[in-house]
């Protein structure tokens, strides 16, 4: 198998680590320098950068499988990145499989109802809208290419080696909600994320979604506190909403507007992942 691997950050490179002999693995990525320990292993590394079609030219028709892990750019309603990509791959034989992770974001506030694959996507942010559109691009692109697309929709990404680990927020001080005022979060370790996307490859179905998450279902404010007493460090200070909105940047608060309990029956039933980090206590 002739597999494409397009963004290879810390899921990215996990992913890689879990490849056994005999997948000839190209990586795309803008500063191919960062990934030198990689030389050697049998990854070619290919530069190219996603907002510079002319640098996508040699994609055409040299892959059977792509693994698709490059975010959106950092503004507008659209996925720019993604259209690139697609155009170039276009160009030559397209691919067989194509396994994109996208975000629980697309989904929006559920207002801490359980939901599964089958929930509208009601995206509230303008990063979830870019994923959104993302998706929507792919699942035409396939549709004409006959292409299998598994979309992996994934919510914080954590790992006690990666940016983002509670002990971040806990350390800065950052207050949280306090319980009448509290959402629901969901997480999934990058190790996991990374088996899913190899999973992926081989057993999702086509135009198929998967909800890339872990067995935890708790408040935000309940998986900090387990945090910060499992760390040794102080609890967060519980505010109300409207206090929050003073103390915290426009960013820090839109992950506290959203709330949902996301179900992940599908991804063990037809990925049949079983997670090694059902929940996150046992990852940090």
């Amino acid at each position: 198998m002739r597999l494409l691997v397009v963004g290879c950050g810390d899921v990215g490179q996990r992913f890689l680590g879990l490849l056994p002999l005999g997948v000839a693995v190209t990586v795309l990525a803008r500063d191919p320098d960062k990934l030198a320990a990689w030389r050697g292993s049998g990854v070619r590394l290919l530069r190219g950068d996603l907002d510079q079609p002319a640098s996508l030219a040699r994609l055409a028709g040299a892959f059977d499988a792509v693994l698709h892990l490059a975010p959106p750019p950092g503004a507008g309603g659209q996925d720019s990145r993604t259209r690139h990509l697609l155009a170039a791959l276009g160009r030559g034989h397209a691919p067989r499989r194509f396994v994109y992770v996208s975000t629980t974001g697309v989904y929006g506030d559920c207002q801490g109802a359980r939901i599964d694959e089958t929930a509208p996507r009601r995206a509230a942010t303008e990063r979830a809208r870019r994923r959104v559109d993302a998706e929507d691009r792919l699942r035409d692109w396939a549709r004409s290419h006959a292409v299998a697309l598994a979309i992996l929709r994934a919510p914080g990404i954590y790992a006690a080696d990666r940016e983002g680990h509670p002990r971040e927020r806990l350390l800065a001080g950052r207050p949280l909600l306090r319980p009448e005022d509290d959402v629901f979060t969901n997480h999934i370790h990058a190790d996991d994320l990374a088996r899913a996307c190899w999973r992926a490859l081989f057993l999702a179905g086509p135009l198929r979604a998967y909800n890339v998450v872990d067995d935890s279902e708790r408040r935000m404010g309940e998986h900090f506190d387990l945090a910060a007493d499992r760390l040794g460090l102080p609890r967060a200070l519980r505010v109300s909403r409207a206090d929050a909105q003073q103390l915290l940047t426009p960013m820090q608060l839109s992950f506290l507007g959203e709330s949902r309990r996301i179900g992940n029956a599908r991804m063990k039933r037809e990925l049949r992942l079983r997670l090694q980090y059902p929940l996150p206590e046992q990852g940090w």
